[in-house]
């Protein structure tokens, strides 16, 4: 997992976000079931009120003087003037005559709703009534336009309030981050100096006790003990680095061009003596040329230098480990493969992990994943491949780019005098 300031903002914002977003959504999921709701009541109640009308002024309404809304069709009445289109329904009337009982129907016609009903009225005449429901209509209209409108106001003040409440809820968390990299920082940079200090004194009293002839047991502890300090030195110098790209993982003002190639030819140098000492061979090989990529030096010199110390920690004494650097496309790839054991393929990502162990029991830190903050932070990418008893090969992917502008002979650097 990277612990950069970017992400660290990134992940904020979308927490942000992510509470915005499902503070409208629950609002708007709210809006929706009150105008369903509503919408249910009202069509219930209207289509109710609708039929009880209907079925009063079919069997009891004035032929003459029908109630509002309301047209009554019978053999010996004369239709309204104002009647609609298409009435009475013929076929309704047929049946009711024929079977004796009544009718009903939902007609839909001229961008209205028309409710009829056909019966026998207790007098023997055959009546069809037939209601027009466009005011009914247009008040359904009219709700549903006011639960737009307040869903509009409804997702503005989900916004509003989601904005509110995400700044809330997320501001303690991103305060705990930036102290966290703050005591991270200030503790690396304050025990750095007197680890160091014992780190020193310790190899002198190892020389010191080797030339002095102490018993073994004597020069071995001080021999562990050089290098337990050693190992804390390099934790402190991961903490260090991690708050260095975390506090600005990209560091534009700093990137310059550098040479892969020439960088993990001294990488593997200042690794001579650790080689001899294990018996191992290291062959630099692919590109004879000079391959530039863009970024910090001091990074990775540093990522480049893990690989290579994990190679080294992972091959037994007489193995073999190899550094191939080619051109692929628009970038450099800078591989490591060794002889070691290898890793099971399913343990590829998770030794990129903090404080991952392998399952060999290999040593565990911030390496391997300082290494991809340092890769990713360089616009490029690091991937792990192996298999038990198979070794181990990592490849390194960096964006290429333009080597440095030549020095203009003859130009020397300008000094200041002493005052």
């Amino acid at each position: 997992m990277r612990f950069s300031q970017f992400a660290e903002r990134t992940e904020v914002r979308l927490a942000r976000l992510r509470i915005a977003v499902i503070t409208g959504a629950i609002i708007t999921l709210l809006m929706v079931v009150v105008g369903l709701v509503a919408d249910t009541v009202m069509t219930r109640a209207q289509s109710a009120q609708v039929w009880r009308e209907l079925r009063y002024g079919a069997s009891r309404g004035d032929l003459s003087s029908p109630p509002v809304c309301t047209w009554l069709y019978a053999a010996d009445a004369t239709p309204l003037a104002n009647a609609p289109d298409g009435f009475p329904v013929r076929a309704d009337l047929d049946r009711v005559r024929r079977t004796g009982d009544a009718v009903e129907r939902v007609v839909h016609r001229a961008g209205t709703v028309y409710l009829v009903r056909s019966q026998v009225r207790a007098d023997g005449d055959v009546v069809q009534a037939v209601f027009d429901m466009r005011f009914q209509l247009a008040d359904r209209r009219h709700l549903w336009y006011a639960l737009g409108v307040a869903e509009l106001v409804g997702l503005v003040a989900a916004a509003v309030t989601g904005a509110v409440l995400g700044r809330l809820s997320v501001a303690p968390l991103a305060e705990a981050l930036a102290r966290q990299r703050r005591f991270v920082t200030d503790a690396s940079h304050e025990l750095r100096t007197p680890v160091t200090q014992v780190h020193t004194r310790a190899q002198v009293l190892s020389r010191q006790a080797r030339t002095a002839g102490l018993p073994a047991e004597h020069r071995d502890g001080l021999a562990r003990l050089v290098g337990s300090v050693g190992r804390l030195g390099a934790v402190l110098d991961d903490l260090l680095l991690s708050a260095s790209l975390t506090a600005d993982p990209a560091r534009p003002a700093e990137r310059t061009p550098v040479d892969l190639t020439a960088l993990a030819r001294s990488v593997v140098a200042e690794e001579t003596e650790r080689i001899g000492d294990r018996g191992l061979t290291v062959a630099v090989g692919g590109a004879r040329r000079a391959l530039y990529v863009g970024g910090i030096e001091s990074a990775l010199r540093r990522a480049v230098g893990e690989l290579l110390s994990n190679a080294i920690s992972h091959t037994p004494p007489g193995g073999r480990i190899e550094v191939a650097l080619t051109r692929s496309g628009a970038a450099v790839e800078l591989t490591v493969s060794d002889t070691g054991p290898g890793f099971e393929p399913a343990e590829a990502e998770r030794l990129f992990e903090r404080f991952h162990r392998a399952g060999d029991g290999g040593r565990y830190g911030l390496g391997l994943a300082l290494l991809r903050e340092v890769v990713t932070g360089h616009g490029g990418t690091v991937t792990a491949a192996g298999r038990p008893g198979h070794g181990a090969r990592f490849t390194i992917r960096l964006p290429e780019c333009a080597p440095p502008p030549p020095v203009p002979a003859g130009s020397a650097p300008v000094t200041a005098a002493r005052v």
